[in-house]
């Protein structure tokens, strides 16, 4: 694996440090615990804001994961590049038909320990169906997902849950679409 910023020797738990005390400073609270789990999916919904991530970046911090995340390729332009990859980044162009889902099974095959997370609306706006692309990583991988939400109305962010897929697309989604039904994002029009 790469380093990042969970990985930095003294780097990140100077980072964790400062993660704990900004969420205390902005009133938010984080909600996990220590996974055990060496593989998974971490699905992150609802995405409604370009704050997000660093409300994201910050929880996983004070959780103490380390991770990878997707994002659109145009993130990753020069000269944010190698910060965005520090930061966990794995870009993704989605305007062109990539293997995604078969090169993200292959890391998980590759590695002891991994971890991607995958927002699941694939976009910042209001969507009606999601993208399925984290359910046939999880599946295919044969590694549960774990529901990571924010909830703007009760200024909380983290996980709930492992989600273990059954291969049944259609009832597996309905069961993690419910959960995240009263969760509301920074941007509540969104959600």
């Amino acid at each position: 694996m790469r380093t990042t910023i969970f990985s930095t020797p003294i780097v990140t738990p100077l980072l964790r440090f400062l993660a704990i005390l900004i969420l205390k400073l902005i009133g938010w609270t984080s909600i996990g615990s220590k996974v055990s789990v060496p593989k998974y999916v971490l699905i992150a919904a609802p995405h409604t804001s370009n704050w997000d991530f660093p409300l994201m970046l910050l929880v996983v911090l004070e959780l103490r994961l380390q991770l990878c995340w997707m994002g659109k390729h145009t993130l990753f332009s020069f000269p944010f590049s190698g910060l965005m990859k520090w930061l966990g980044g794995i870009p993704i162009n989605r305007a062109k038909s990539h293997n995604v889902v078969n090169d993200i099974v292959e890391q998980f095959k590759r590695h002891d320990n991994f971890v991607v997370l995958v927002p699941p609306e694939g976009t910042r706006r209001k969507v009606s169906k999601w993208k399925t692309g984290f359910y046939h990583i999880a599946n295919s991988a044969e590694v549960p997902i774990l529901m990571g939400y924010l909830d703007a109305r009760n200024k909380e962010a983290g996980f709930a849950d492992f989600f273990y897929p059954t291969g049944d697309l259609d009832k597996d989604m309905q069961e993690i679409r419910s959960f995240y039904a009263e969760k509301k994002g920074l941007n509540a029009e969104n959600s």
